[in-house]
């Protein structure tokens, strides 16, 4: 069921505390973790507590929980002190999401390019 954590989830079990994580921050509503394979100096990941397959699914579901992930991406890269940053949202695996439990990667401290990949 939509919004009750899966079993077979990845950021589920970080969530439950049953894979560590580097977690940098934590919210009543969210986690944000480093990347296991940063793409970037920083590159955290921002995820709802709550089970939702991707931002879009999250965003008609919970709204202010979409929000809430938005604000921490947003205290991420001012913990960071990162003075520019991109948030990629992922949707589906042909857009390159692998995890599909909707989370935000926070993505800065070099240079990025445009169009990204």
């Amino acid at each position: 069921m939509a919004g009750e954590p899966q079993d077979d989830c990845l950021f589920c079990k970080i969530v439950e505390g049953h894979i560590p994580a580097t977690i940098v921050r934590e919210t009543e509503t969210t986690v944000a973790f480093r990347d296991i394979n940063p793409q970037a100096p920083t590159h955290v990941l921002v995820i709802p507590k709550v089970h939702y397959p991707n931002a879009v699914t999250l965003a008609a579901a919970e709204p202010a929980i979409a929000a809430d992930v938005l604000r921490e991406a947003q205290s991420v890269a001012d913990e960071d002190k990162l003075d520019s940053y991109r948030i990629v949202f992922n949707t589906g695996a042909g857009a390159g999401q692998t995890v599909f439990h909707a989370h935000a990667h926070v993505l800065g401290g070099r240079g990025l390019q445009w169009p990204p990949g």
